[in-house]
Formats: structure tokens, C-alpha cells, sequence
């Protein structure tokens, strides 16, 4: 069992850092929000490795892969089309369906 403490926290106030702009710091706060505290400060935990230099270090990549990530701009959506083929072959396999359905009915007299 491992009985020496080797948990890493990572600690990053967005408010106040010099290294973001306003816009960046919007950005981060609303992406990251569940991993931010109240006061806008991202925590980082790492604790998988028993050594604490390995923790630090995938606390430190953990962070940047975030930063990445969150900063990244996303991508447009471009709306696809459905084609007027597919859309007639849909509508004549409702049609052989209904009409398939209608026939187990009984006669009507």
C-alpha cells in the first residue's frame, strides 16, 4: 500500500493571470467552469503514479492539453442536405409499409 502522500495539485487563477487576454480568460472560465473554484481558479489534481515528480509532470500535461483544447476555436457546422433520391425512396417504403399494414386488416362489410 502507499502510504506517502504523492497527490499533486495543480493551481491556476485565470482572473488574475498576465498571460491572458480578456477574451481568453472569458473563454476559459466559461469552458472550464466544473473544473474552476468560485474565485476563477483552475485545480489540477494528478495521484495515478506513486511518484510525485511523474504526478507533477502529468498535472503540468494535463494542463496544457486543457488550455489546448479549451482555447482551440471550434468548428463550423455546414448543414447537410439530404437528397431528393433519398428522400422519394424513403416516402415509397412508407407507402409498401402502409399498404402491407392495410392489407392484415379484416374486410370491412
Amino acid at each position: 500500500m502507499n502510504k506517502v502522500n504523492t497527490r499533486v495539485e495543480l493551481r491556476f487563477d485565470i482572473p488574475n493571470s498576465t498571460l491572458l487576454s480578456n477574451e481568453e480568460k472569458e473563454i476559459l472560465l466559461e469552458k472550464l467552469k466544473n473544473k474552476t473554484n468560485n474565485q476563477g481558479i483552475l485545480i489540477i489534481i494528478s495521484q495515478h503514479s506513486r511518484s510525485q515528480i511523474k504526478n507533477k509532470s502529468n498535472a503540468v500535461e494535463k494542463f496544457y492539453r486543457l488550455m489546448q483544447k479549451a482555447l482551440a476555436p471550434a468548428k463550423v457546422r455546414v448543414p447537410t442536405t439530404i437528397p431528393m433520391r433519398i428522400k422519394a425512396k424513403r416516402l415509397e417504403e412508407k407507402l409498401k409499409l402502409s399498404e402491407k399494414k392495410s392489407l392484415r386488416k379484416p374486410p370491412q362489410l
